[in-house]
This record gives C-alpha cells, sequence and structure tokens, in this order.
C-alpha cells in the first residue's frame, strides 16, 4: 500500500442489496423510514461492516464497541453489586487507552499526542472523529463523507415473521408457555449511497501533528475495498441476504476543483426478466468536466444486475469491473 497524501478528490455511489433482511433497523425492530414512507439505511449502517471488517483485519479502530468485564468496586454498594463483573461496553476513553495501549489520555497529554494516535486508527483517518475526553476538544471532520442511502426499489415491501423461542419467561403471566419474539425484514430492497472522499479536510493537520502528511493513498484503498466486500462479508442474522452490488467511483484529477451534488439522485433502479437494472443515464452530465476527472470504475455484480451508463461514449475514461473478484469486465 502506497502511504503517500492523497491531492485527489473521489464522488460516487455505492450499492447495497437487501433480500429477506434487515440492513438497517430502527428502535422498533422496522426498517429505517421517512415521514412519507421511503425506507432508507443510515451513513452509521453503512460505515459499520465496513469498520468491522477493518477491525476482523487487525486494524486500529477507535469508534467501534468493544467490551470488558467490569471488575472495579465503587462507593455505591448497590451499583457495586450489580455492575461488578459484569459485561460492559467501553467507554470512549477506555477504547483509546486499549488501542493505543500503552500509551493513554490524561488531562496532561498533549493535544498533538492524541491527534497523531487518532489519525493512526483507520476509522478516524476516513470518517474524522469527535473526542471529548480528559480535558482534550478534539472535532475533525472526515476525508470521508457519506449520505443517507434511500431504497430505489419501488417493489419492496416489509415482511414480519413470528419467532417461537426454545425458553420460557418466568417473568411473564403465561410462565409455561414458550416465548415468541418477531422478525421484520424487507423482501427485497436496493440502497443507494452518495459519498465524496475530500482529502483537503485535513490540510490544516498538516504541519501540527508530526510526520502526518494528510489523507493517503492507503486509506482510500482500504475504504474503497470496505466499499466493495464489507457488507457482503458481515453476515448477522439481520443482516444475512445484505450484500454489495454495485459501487461507483469518480476520481478527479490531482488538485481538480471539481465540485459535484450527491449523485444517488440521478440514477434509477428496475427488476427486467429478474434482473437488477441500474441506470446511470442521468449522470450524462459528468462529461461536461471531461478535463477535470482522471477516471471512472464501476463494480458491480454480474449475474444478477445490468448497469446502463454512456461515460464511455462521452469520452471519459470508464474501467468496468466485477465487484466479486475486480476483474475487468
Amino acid at each position: 500500500m502506497c502511504k503517500e497524501a492523497m491531492k485527489n478528490r473521489v464522488y460516487g455511489i455505492i450499492g447495497i442489496k437487501s433480500i429477506m433482511s434487515n440492513w438497517n433497523a430502527d428502535f422498533t425492530g422496522r426498517p429505517k423510514m421517512t415521514g412519507n414512507g421511503d425506507i432508507f439505511g443510515s451513513d452509521k449502517a453503512f460505515k459499520y461492516p465496513i469498520k468491522k471488517m477493518w477491525d476482523n483485519e487487525g486494524e486500529k479502530v477507535l469508534y467501534i464497541k468493544s467490551y470488558k468485564i467490569d471488575e472495579k468496586s465503587t462507593k455505591d454498594k448497590k451499583a457495586d453489586k450489580e455492575g461488578k463483573e459484569k459485561l460492559q461496553p467501553r467507554e470512549l476513553k477506555e477504547r483509546y487507552d486499549y488501542i493505543f495501549s500503552p500509551e493513554k489520555v490524561e488531562k496532561d497529554t498533549p493535544s498533538k499526542e492524541v491527534l497523531k494516535n487518532l489519525f493512526s486508527a483507520i476509522d478516524v483517518m476516513n470518517f474524522g472523529a469527535t473526542f471529548a475526553e480528559e480535558k482534550q476538544n478534539i472535532s475533525i471532520t472526515g476525508a470521508v463523507q457519506v449520505g443517507q442511502g434511500y431504497n430505489r426499489y419501488d417493489g419492496a415491501n416489509i415482511e414480519s415473521q413470528d419467532i417461537l423461542s426454545p425458553f420460557r419467561n418466568s417473568k411473564k403471566d403465561d410462565a409455561n408457555a414458550s416465548t415468541l419474539g418477531t422478525k421484520i425484514v424487507v423482501d427485497e430492497a436496493h440502497y443507494f449511497y452518495p459519498f465524496t472522499v475530500n482529502p483537503e479536510n485535513y490540510n490544516e493537520y498538516i504541519g501540527i501533528v508530526d510526520g502526518f502528511s494528510g489523507y493517503t493513498q492507503e486509506a482510500y484503498m482500504k475504504f474503497k475495498k470496505g466499499c466493495l466486500i464489507a457488507a457482503t462479508a458481515y453476515n448477522t442474522n439481520s443482516k444475512i441476504g445484505c450484500e454489495n452490488e454495485f459501487a461507483l467511483f469518480i476520481e478527479c484529477k490531482e488538485d481538480a476543483k471539481l465540485y459535484l451534488p450527491n449523485l444517488d439522485q440521478y440514477i434509477t433502479f428496475s427488476k427486467v426478466d429478474g434482473k437488477g437494472v441500474i441506470d446511470l443515464i442521468g449522470l450524462d452530465f459528468i462529461a461536461d468536466f471531461k478535463d477535470k476527472i482522471e477516471k471512472i470504475g464501476i463494480y458491480y455484480n454480474i449475474h444478477t444486475t445490468i448497469v446502463k451508463s454512456n461515460f464511455e461514449a462521452n469520452g471519459l475514461k470508464c474501467e468496468v469491473s466485477d465487484i466479486f473478484n475486480n476483474k475487468l469486465i
């Protein structure tokens, strides 16, 4: 991986397919929806599988849930009895101390040292951070910004399944019966997330943090990898059936001043003969900026999806690849 500073902006879209699963549930267990009934996924749902993938690969990831067994005693005997030796999520400071051990954040720790550690975490390097611990008040606007991912498939339906537990709940009135639960899924949804990569967000830290040269090509490639496989790799009970099906990367030329809106609003999704059709014709206006664009990369599931675009016909350099193996089509 190249650790040189990255100097070009990137705009793109990531597509997530969800079949009989729940990509992003609200606190009631139902898929997240807007007030007018549109199904969507939050940027947090998008980032979590990527952070989980990085964590599984041994990368330093700060903003991810991890656990500890609390062995400390407190002055509050009741709290001590209820909390001691129980499994608990780590606090932010505890997570920081854990992944940057033996270094710890204290009241007198220089902010330069904290910043250097923060930028060594791959999730902070990409998505930024808000760190307010031990008299530190640090807010880093991430180089990578991700919007909300709206379902673009009109045929999506919400399904509710009753689940019978093998155990009874003695605290319920009907204590002799097994408990019932509910699993709520969407039969089929296709979420499309807009994102931008702006390395200039970190320019203000160059010269402040020792050895820091800004957002790197290495960090971008790790983000790109997550965009192609993280959702597919993250198989939990509710996420089984969710997978990466599409990705678009519009890479600008170095230092080109190109400012584009969220691109997902210009695409459509439909089904034809059982296959998903992602229509990118609405992005033809990109050709007006061909002098500022280095190349375009399209990745998709060639077995289930058809992608329509005019990028090459409009004189843009465009590479199309299988999202599973990155081989050019």
